[in-house]
C-alpha cells in the first residue's frame, strides 16, 4: 500500500509540476522548487500525519518527480506520457534509487532515466507506425 501511495504521489508531482510550468507559465525551476518546498514544509510541520516511511519518502519522491515534470512540452506533450513517466520514475525510485547514489544525485539520475525511457518508447512507436504504413 505504501508503494502505491508513493507511485500516486510521483504521478501527481510530475503532472502538477508540468502543469504549473507550462500552463501557468511559471517556468520549470520555479514550479519544481515551489511545489517541492510546499510538500516538504507540510511534512516537516506535520511529521506524525503518516507512517515514518511515508513521512520520509513522500517529500523525496515528490521532489524527484518534480524533476521529471520539468521536461519541455516539446519533448513530452501528452499528459498520458507524463503519467507513464511518473509511474516509471516511482518504480525506479522504489527499487533502484540506492544504486545511483554518488552519480551526481540519485533523484536527478532516476528522473532523467525515466524521461529517456519514455522518449525511447515514443520514438519506437513512431518508427513502427512508419514501417507498418510503408508496408501497406
Amino acid at each position: 500500500m505504501e508503494n502505491i501511495l508513493i507511485s500516486i504521489i510521483s504521478i501527481i508531482g510530475v503532472v502538477l509540476t508540468f502543469y504549473v510550468s507550462t500552463k501557468m507559465e511559471h517556468g520549470a525551476v520555479r514550479a519544481s522548487a515551489g511545489l517541492s518546498l510546499s510538500v516538504g514544509i507540510f511534512f516537516y510541520l506535520f511529521p506524525d500525519t503518516l507512517t515514518p516511511f511515508l513521512t520520509h519518502n513522500i517529500p523525496v519522491a515528490f521532489m524527484g518527480a518534480s524533476f521529471v515534470g520539468m521536461v519541455s512540452n516539446k519533448i513530452i506533450h501528452s499528459y498520458w506520457m507524463l503519467t507513464f513517466t511518473g509511474i516509471m520514475y516511482s518504480i525506479l525510485y522504489l527499487h533502484t534509487g540506492s544504486y545511483f547514489e554518488g552519480f551526481g544525485g540519485a533523484l536527478g539520475i532516476t528522473a532523467s532515466i525515466s524521461v529517456i525511457v519514455i522518449m525511447g518508447i515514443g520514438l519506437l512507436q513512431k518508427r513502427f507506425i512508419k514501417i507498418s504504413r510503408s508496408k501497406e
